[in-house]
């Protein structure tokens, strides 16, 4: 079995159909269904059933692809790692980060290591907190900007900044004319929040009951820019970073809707670098973290 009979099967098993995947690999669809059969006779065992046209993985083709993934995976780094000693320069950076940073923070970051490093090349995923960290367990990602310490032993966590969160609320609200708010004075509002497993989701609800109530939850999104909408659409209140955070040099614009200092509890979050702990990250990656640390803190001033 080669490897990428392995990459065809992982492809079917993830959801392609076996016409996609002949098609991608520039084979016949009769070539590729007895390479999936050559699988199913090594292991012994059916991996996949039909189920009308399709076909679905059996249970015991989850188990065999779950070892599949990791030696797909720990092939694909060897790959890399010897890339890497060869030309460090030239190497291919797995990040990750939390989609409400992908707007302001993660573009100047990548076109200022960019600067000094031309032909690194950068493989991009956006997610919820939880599906960054599960990127660094799985090895899919070196590094994850996000916001929090995830509190993994597993992982190594640095800070980067500190964002201030600010309290939006709709054009004629009857707070829209102040500057400062207590968070405690929309206690009985409508809260627009993330879905729950996003980290700014999770430091709203803490805010709340630091300020002594549970929020009214009226609508859930997945990206701050949609809660800036339905807020400015008088949906309900939220709290949320400034467009385009003036803490970095891309900061430019105004909300649409009017957004106030909140002063009874401290309403920020926490924007840090998170890596596997106890790895030694390949040289591109490690380049790319100092960038970063020394990039934030050049904002910062420190």
């Amino acid at each position: 079995m080669d490897l990428q009979v392995l990459r065809w099967f992982q492809a079917v098993a993830d959801g392609a159909t076996v016409t996609e995947t002949a098609a991608r690999a520039h084979i016949t669809q009769p070539a590729l269904s007895r390479a999936l059969a050559r699988i199913e006779h090594e292991v012994g065992a059916a991996v996949f059933q039909r189920v009308g046209r399709a076909l679905r993985v059996t249970p015991a083709g989850r188990v065999f692809k779950a070892h599949a993934d990791e030696i797909l995976d720990a092939y694909d780094r060897g790959v890399r790692a010897v890339g890497d000693v060869v030309d460090p320069e030239a190497g291919v950076i797995p990040l990750a980060f939390l989609h409400t940073f992908g707007t302001w923070l993660v573009p100047p970051l990548l076109s200022g290591f960019r600067e000094n490093h031309p032909k690194v090349r950068f493989a991009l995923t956006q997610h919820g907190e939880e599906g960054l960290i599960q990127e660094l367990l799985d090895g899919t990602a070196d590094l994850v900007i996000t916001s929090g310490d995830p509190g993994d032993p597993l992982l190594h966590w640095e800070r980067l900044l500190v964002e201030p969160l600010w309290l939006a609320v709709p054009p004629g609200h009857r707070l829209a004319r102040r500057r400062r708010v207590r968070l405690a004075e929309v206690a009985d509002e409508t809260f627009i929040l993330l879905r729950q497993g996003y980290g700014l989701r999770a430091t709203t609800e803490r805010l709340c009951r630091e300020a002594g109530f549970t929020p009214r939850v009226g609508f859930e999104g997945e990206e701050v820019e949609t809660l800036r909408g339905l807020v400015t659409a008088g949906l309900g209140v939220s709290l949320l970073p400034l467009p385009q955070t003036a803490a970095f040099p891309l900061a430019t614009g105004k909300p649409a809707a009017p957004h106030l200092r909140v002063t009874d509890v401290v309403s920020t979050r926490d924007i840090g670098l998170a890596r596997l702990a106890g790895r030694m990250l390949p040289p591109a990656s490690e380049n790319f973290r100092v960038h970063v640390v020394e990039a934030t803190r050049a904002i910062l001033g420190t």
